[in-house]
């Protein structure tokens, strides 16, 4: 991966100090292959086949919280309050509550059990219970942060019959930007499945595709912001694959307790 040239101290994107050279003109060979790779990733339109020729699109603003707060030496409390605005950013979209409880398996390794309340205000308003079950793999290299999430999701949605259940799954790499301390250039892409067909509810097959480019500001060890751009691409059940677009205004901030 992405070797240091030892020498001076820095702070990693974990907070961390580590120690490694001066980043010269750029950070190492390696680090550039992996972030052209995410870049492109990102940056990758899907089959014109699959969209629809004049997609539904919206820009948005999405304001999450994320806290993280230790119970114990593995048990972990994680709470999620994420605010979505739709319609040019003008309206209350959806809010979503999402508690969990997480157990770290190795210093990389965590396992975590959670529910979420999400409650949808536009054109009416409609509620969605969820529990969900997820599998986190977090490592930070010397110059590279990398973080894989699997999530299995089980929904109950207002006005549908039975239960519905989503697998997804995000990949995510933070990269310092050399010389300008505490920024780290970030790209992620998570893509939703629906593996089963509930009667007045989703159908199986491909949900949604988020794919993000921005960056993240460390302002302390505990207290971090990702700023940029989303593109979220939806199957709502029409005949095309993808049917809409939005484009999103991400602004998370998250809280880690110690």
């Amino acid at each position: 991966m992405c070797k240091p040239r030892w020498g001076e101290c820095i702070r990693s994107v974990g907070g961390e100090k580590v120690c490694r050279s001066r980043f010269h003109r750029g950070v190492d060979h390696d680090c550039w292959v992996v972030v052209l790779c995410l870049l492109f990733l990102v940056l990758a339109s899907p089959p014109q086949t699959a969209a629809e020729p004049n997609p539904i699109q919206d820009f948005r603003l999405w304001t999450p919280v994320y806290l993280t707060a230790p119970l114990g030496k593995r048990i972990k409390a994680y709470m999620e309050v994420n605010p979505r605005f739709s319609d040019d950013a003008s309206k209350l979209d959806q809010l979503i509550l999402r508690p969990a409880l997480g157990y770290q398996l190795t210093s990389s390794l965590s396992v975590w059990q959670g529910y979420a309340w999400v409650t949808n205000y536009e054109p009416g308003f409609s509620q969605e219970h969820r529990i969900f079950q997820q599998l986190i793999y977090a490592h930070t290299f010397p110059t590279l942060k990398i973080l894989s999430r699997s999530r299995l999701e089980e929904r109950w949605i207002q006005n549908a019959v039975g239960t519905s259940i989503r697998a997804r799954t995000m990949l995510r790499g933070d990269l310092p930007v050399p010389r300008l301390s505490g920024f780290s250039l970030v790209a992620y892409d998570e893509i939703f499945v629906n593996l089963n067909t509930i009667n007045h509810g989703p159908e199986s097959g491909f949900d949604q595709n988020r794919t993000f480019l921005g960056f993240n500001y460390q302002f302390t060890s505990n207290l971090s912001l990702d700023m940029g751009y989303q593109l979220q691409i939806t199957n709502n059940a029409r005949p095309h694959l993808i049917n809409t677009a939005n484009h999103i205004l991400l602004l998370q901030l998250f809280i880690t307790l110690s």
